[in-house]
């Protein structure tokens, strides 16, 4: 919560605020986010106006997660810009005489409760928002195996033997003669139930 009775209510009153807080529990998404109790640096900018408090300001906090091509974990700092009106409480009626027959845009005005504020849910809205939905740990990050799961950044000459299905049955058929199984009937014609 942040205390905005310094201002008063006078219009153009202007109030400066730098302050670290610990982050709230899952800002962000699945694969990237800032971790629970992370410090959170905000830099606000209050500004007293006719309807209420205008609160602008950027956050910073440090981004833990995983690249969705390698799931290697990687670490990024996140700066999100932001800007909200908090009204005051009485501006509710004053709107409502004023009545512009908008629902939506109603139910998404926040208040000044008791000349405080609080700036979780927009904080996360930036935050959130501002989150690549795909990090990478790098642009040219080639990913994993898709027939092993080897990291293809390691051994960028990665390969496998890649054989026609068509031939697959003989393959096996030459196999078999290698190891000696030349009578293994069932498993030359396919016939092999834990094959199937």
């Amino acid at each position: 919560m942040f205390d905005t009775r310094e201002l008063g209510r006078r219009p153009g009153a202007l109030k400066r605020i730098s302050r670290s807080v610990a982050a709230p529990k899952d800002l962000g998404i699945e694969v990237i986010g800032v971790r629970e109790d992370a410090t959170v640096e905000l830099d606000l900018r209050l500004e007293s106006v006719m309807e209420g408090v205008l609160v602008t300001g950027t956050a910073r906090a440090p981004l833990s997660g995983e690249c969705v091509r390698c799931l290697e974990p990687l670490e990024r700092e996140l700066e999100a810009d932001f800007q909200e009106m908090y009204s005051y409480p009485d501006a509710d009626d004053r709107s409502r005489e004023a009545d512009t027959g908008d629902d939506a845009e109603e139910e998404e005005t926040l208040f000044l409760e008791a000349d405080l504020f609080d700036l979780e849910p927009v904080l996360r809205d930036a935050v959130v928002l501002s989150l690549p939905l795909q990090p990478v740990c790098r642009e040219n990050c080639p990913g994993l195996c898709a027939e092993c799961g080897a990291r293809l950044a390691d051994d960028p000459d990665h390969q496998h033997d890649v054989a026609d299905i068509r031939w697959a049955s003989l393959q096996g058929l030459a196999d078999a003669m290698r190891d000696g199984e030349k009578d293994n009937a069932p498993r030359d014609r396919g016939d092999d139930p834990q094959e199937k």
